[in-house]
């Protein structure tokens, strides 16, 4: 699966970020997160913009470190 699950999962545990929180801010079902973190899915293009927004809302340097982890970028 892809890149966007990993660095999702990183970024989650690192910034104690709940998959819930996510959903909320995201507007989506917290089994679609779950799904993306655990890699049985993977977002869409679209989804990846919304998971980087939602993350920044949450926590400003959570979505700078999705964006280098989902981008392949050391930190």
């Amino acid at each position: 699966m892809g890149q966007a699950g990993k660095a999702l999962r990183q970024v989650l545990e690192t910034y104690g970020i709940s998959q819930n929180q996510v959903a909320v801010k995201m507007g989506v079902g917290r089994s679609n997160v779950y799904r993306w973190v655990n890699e049985v899915r993977d977002p869409g293009a679209e989804m990846v913009l919304q998971l980087r927004d939602a993350l920044q809302a949450i926590n400003p340097e959570a979505g700078e470190s999705f964006v280098k982890l989902y981008l392949g970028k050391d930190l």
